[in-house]
């Protein structure tokens, strides 16, 4: 029998939402009376990137650490103190998801290049997603030719004048995205061409693709507002074609490459809520050294995912080699190597 090479219960799961996902764009843009078929392209690598990401998604949670983590994670916050919980929760996605204070210690110009790429990127998603699937439309008032209503899964939410400031930002909030993005991968890809440690060690598809793909995706974007505002619309069907095919290499290329850890990047909350309540049911001593190095939860957890694994690090006596720390580890390792050499009968051989 051939080993699959594909994860049935991911390529279930995924499927299922993204049949799910089609059917609120059919329903949210009231059975597609407010889907523009311009963006048929669009909607099509959208339904791909979502799921890839959510088949990726659910085999990345398959995996023994990572199940772990996760269901000790949710049933943290939801168990005990479940306020206190949220609260820590809600500090952390705004302090490190949304203001990507885990950079800032790099350096703060790496940190400001990061924050304007991650809110450029949330920004222009939460954008344009609604609007691909139908789900904000704009109409003009009835009885008016000057007032904008705004429309969100059919329900008027806001209306705004013509040549008002509302207006201006409204429709240039792409752009605005735009010029966040291109200013931070600008910062990076001029690191990592200058950079010799980065250049030694980094490669064109992990590293470089992903800022080229960002800077191509904002600037014929910004081509396009370009060419109707101040070109009477010169070349705007050549630059509509090359940003469709920008966007829809970024959508394709999310699940399979560095962007998908935008997609990892909040399950981090749920590792930092697991350390806080693995350091209030106490802390482990290395056995060797005497000293703290890890929380019990944690390494109590090891053990149980190093056996799932088929690694059985247990010693005759029901203690384990885990529950040494790093400098233990290696000390004992060091023991080892030297009672082998003194029972071979040479120590330098």
């Amino acid at each position: 029998m051939k080993n699959r090479t594909f994860n049935t219960k991911a390529l279930l799961i995924a499927t299922l939402l993204s049949i799910f996902m089609i059917v609120l764009v059919f329903y949210g843009s009231r059975e597609l009376q407010n889907f523009d078929a311009a963006l048929i392209t669009y909607l099509f690598g959208t339904i791909f990137a979502f799921f890839g990401i959510v088949y990726r998604y659910t085999v990345w949670l398959q995996r023994p650490p990572t199940w772990i983590y996760f269901k000790r994670g949710i049933t943290f916050l939801f168990t005990g103190k479940v306020f206190s919980h949220f609260w820590f929760a809600s500090k952390e996605t705004i302090e490190n998801i949304a203001f990507q204070k885990f950079i800032y210690p790099r350096g703060k110009y790496r940190w400001m290049a990061h924050f304007m790429i991650a809110i450029g990127c949330t920004s222009a998603f939460l954008i344009t997603i609604p609007l691909t699937f139908g789900w904000i439309h704009f109409t003009m008032a009835p009885n008016s030719i000057s007032v904008y209503e705004a429309h969100f899964f059919g329900f008027k939410v806001m209306d705004f004048e013509l040549g008002s400031i509302m207006a201006f930002l409204t429709f240039h909030a792409l752009n605005w995205s735009s010029y966040l993005v291109i200013f931070g991968s600008v910062y990076y890809l001029r690191r990592r061409l200058t950079n010799p440690g980065l250049i030694a060690t980094q490669t064109f598809e992990g590293d470089l693709l992903p800022l080229i793909l960002l800077i191509a995706i904002s600037v014929t974007g910004l081509g396009l507002t370009y060419s109707y505002q101040f070109m009477k619309g010169f070349a705007f069907d050549f630059l509509a074609v090359l940003h469709a095919v920008t966007v829809i290499m970024f959508l394709i290329w999310i699940p399979f490459g560095k962007f998908f850890h935008i997609i990892q990047r909040p399950a981090q909350i749920g590792a930092h809520i697991y350390n806080k309540e693995g350091r209030k049911k106490g802390m482990a001593v290395c056995p060797h050294t005497g000293e703290e190095f890890a929380t019990k939860l944690h390494i109590d957890d090891l053990k149980i995912v190093t056996k799932e694994l088929g690694f059985d690090f247990t010693y005759e006596d029901g203690t384990s080699h885990l529950d040494l720390s790093p400098e233990g580890k290696r000390s004992r390792l060091a023991q080892a190597h030297l009672r082998a050499r003194q029972d071979g009968g040479n120590l330098f051989g």
